[in-house]
């Protein structure tokens, strides 16, 4: 297919854009009440999701120390496990100005897509409920036996690392990055805002805004 032919997509950010809340925080906080996390590992995610606003954790050590917890665990049980939370928890945050941009996008034949640092299993729940056409997000290697293998795919699928997704991605889709959109609160997704030709800012950390300001990108509040 030649780039003259490609057509736009609209990917969308999950946490704090699609929804409300930080997922993985929460998550994390539904763990530790479960008992399936130490306190020390709570504390520990919560200082993370704390420098992850702020783009000043390194995210890929981070993640390998949370998905390394998980080792040898059956990936059918926390899929489960995540299915429940986000019936629970996630679906009451959804942000009230999502659905009427995703139909927009609808009508316009665009196809929509989920970019995230969010597990796998947490991406495919997001996009069913949405019904999104695809889905871009860490992936969580499993053993024979169907375990967890505690190690994810690289890159991670966060900052840089989420172009590399989405332009593999489009390559296959027949999508032109340059035509499409993006929406996201974070400032750790500038790479990926300056990599489409439709940057959109949504409910944004105070670094990103200041950012979109200055660019002149649309800023927009799907909060009511």
């Amino acid at each position: 297919m030649t780039q003259t032919t490609r057509r736009p997509a609209a990917f969308f950010d999950l946490d704090r854009t699609l929804i409300a809340i930080n997922s993985a925080f929460v998550y994390a906080r539904h763990e530790r009440r479960a008992g399936r996390i130490s306190a020390l590992q709570f504390l520990k995610a919560s200082a993370w999701m704390g420098l992850y606003h702020l783009s000043l954790v390194d995210m890929e050590r981070a993640f390998a120390e949370a998905v390394r917890h998980y080792r040898g665990q059956s990936a059918d049980s926390l899929r489960e496990r995540t299915r429940e939370f986000f019936n629970d928890h996630v679906l009451k945050t959804v942000q009230p100005g999502a659905e009427a941009v995703l139909e927009r996008h609808r009508t316009q034949a665009h196809p929509l897509v989920l970019l995230t640092a969010s597990s796998p299993y947490m991406s495919k729940l997001a996009a069913e409920h949405w019904q999104l056409d695809a889905w871009l997000s860490n992936r969580f290697p499993i053993d024979e036996q169907g375990a967890l293998r505690g190690i994810f795919e690289r890159p991670i699928c966060y900052g840089p690392g989420k172009i590399f997704w989405a332009k593999t991605w489009a390559e296959q889709a027949g999508v032109d990055l340059q035509a499409s959109y993006f929406y996201t609160d974070s400032y750790s997704d500038l790479p990926m805002l300056l990599e489409v030709g439709h940057p959109r800012v949504v409910n944004p950390d105070p670094r990103l805004r200041r950012e979109a300001l200055r660019r002149g990108w649309t800023i927009e509040d799907w909060s009511s």
